[in-house]
């Protein structure tokens, strides 16, 4: 394709792979690099490289997925390969990790992918992954090191998202969607990211000052209380990881987060947005909670695999993130459904199941695992968003003496 039509701002995914080593990374003189993405985020990965050379990057290795390649195994692997995962491979990266090497994800492949294949050989293929990743997830929940997620506008999530578009206008329509929800459309980016963080921070600053024993939401469908782990501690935007790098670790991010008690959930709640899990779309969940755990759950459509992920592990019914965001993010504001939870999760407050973030704790990263499950951390295989937030959503703040704070109505901040 000639550059000139080419549907992909480059300068504007010039300013991305900058971002996402200075601001997501800000990688260090020195520090390797591990990168994984789809084949065709290509022009990104090879953007990324040259920004992290110039950083003073020890070695950049860039790990591939493609799409054919891994329809190809469902089309014509045998049966029992859809309980193994490459484990060495997993191993290595934690090693790499271990050595204090960087971890970037770029995101970008077609979330429905996998939507016409046999949902068993999915959800096994994704717990042999899970558990096989295990190792080296633990390094990225623990927050050992610095890491972060950025997206490329791959052609077949553009015709998803914009499915009544021509594919180089859908693909353009994505590129900027992405761009602004980065931060990477302005004349600055870096400065953009300093201010943005600055305000994240004003808020989860005000959070922890409050000490709230639990958030009571109230909306349609929704009367829900969460409590929240003993210890825990807000966070959002920039934080500094174990290795003392201070890293972004999601672009885009319009959230302030903390680890929920998994024991002290009460209610019911209705997701507001889709959820897009592994090829599936997820639409209209409503569960019902006792003593942490969902008791109840159904959806309108994909209920079978909701089901399944319920059924991963003990921790997959318990929550091990509650998530504020408000109603007028950029993202909510863009009116576009991603179908990718890094986006989508930016556009509501949010929860979810699964594994909670040991960095969610006063000192959370120096306690053991069990230390962190005694004051109500969750544990689990997945760790899975889904939207709860909309401009109908009213949360307050309870406080161990039963003082209630408003925090937010109709979806805004109080």
């Amino acid at each position: 394709m000639a550059e000139g039509n080419n549907p992909i701002d480059p300068v504007k995914l010039d300013k991305l792979a900058e971002v996402a080593i200075k601001v997501g990374l800000q990688l260090q003189p020195g520090q390797d690099l591990v990168l994984t993405a789809p084949m065709a985020a290509l022009p990104l990965v090879r953007k990324i490289t040259e920004h992290a050379y110039k950083a003073g990057a020890g070695i950049v290795q860039p790990i591939f997925s493609d799409e054919e390649i891994t329809l190809n195994r469902y089309r014509y692997a045998a049966d029992a390969s859809f309980d193994r995962a490459p484990g060495w491979l997993f191993e290595g990266m934690a090693k790499a990790f271990g050595n204090n090497a960087a971890r970037l994800a770029i995101s970008g492949d077609n979330p429905m992918m996998l939507a016409g294949e046999d949902p068993t050989k999915v959800a096994r293929a994704n717990r042999a992954t899970s558990m096989a990743y295990k190792p080296a997830l633990e390094k990225i929940t623990g927050f050992d090191i610095n890491w972060n997620i950025v997206s490329y506008p791959n052609a077949a999530w553009a015709r998803l998202v914009f499915p009544d578009d021509a594919e180089e206008v859908a693909v353009r329509k994505l590129a900027d969607a992405i761009f602004a929800a980065s931060r990477v459309d302005v004349e600055d980016p870096i400065g953009a990211w300093k201010a943005h963080n600055a305000k994240l921070k004003e808020r989860w600053t005000w959070l922890n000052g409050q000490r709230f024993a639990s958030l009571h939401y109230t909306g349609p469908g929704t009367d829900l209380t969460i409590g929240l782990a003993d210890e825990h501690r807000w966070k959002g935007g920039a934080s500094e990881a174990k290795n003392g790098i201070t890293c972004n670790p999601n672009i885009p991010t319009e959230e302030v987060f903390t680890t929920p008690h998994s024991q002290r959930v009460e209610g019911y709640v209705r997701s507001t947005k889709p959820l897009s899990h592994n090829g599936t779309l997820i639409a209209d969940i409503e569960v019902k909670f006792e003593g942490g755990r969902i008791v109840e759950a159904k959806a309108s459509r994909g209920e079978a695999v909701l089901q399944k992920v319920l059924d991963t592990d003990e921790g997959s019914r318990r929550l091990g993130e509650v998530a504020l965001v408000p109603h007028s993010s950029p993202i909510s504001k863009s009116g576009v459904l991603f179908y990718n939870t890094l986006f989508d999760e930016n556009a509501a407050s949010h929860i979810a199941l699964g594994q909670c973030y040991a960095d969610c704790f006063i000192n959370g990263t120096k306690m053991s695992p069990d230390e962190i499950a005694a004051r109500g951390g969750n544990k689990s295989l997945i760790h899975i968003d889904w939207m709860i937030g909309s401009d109908k959503i009213d949360i307050d703040g309870l406080t161990a003496d039963g003082n209630k704070v408003p925090v937010m109505r109709k979806g805004e901040w109080a």
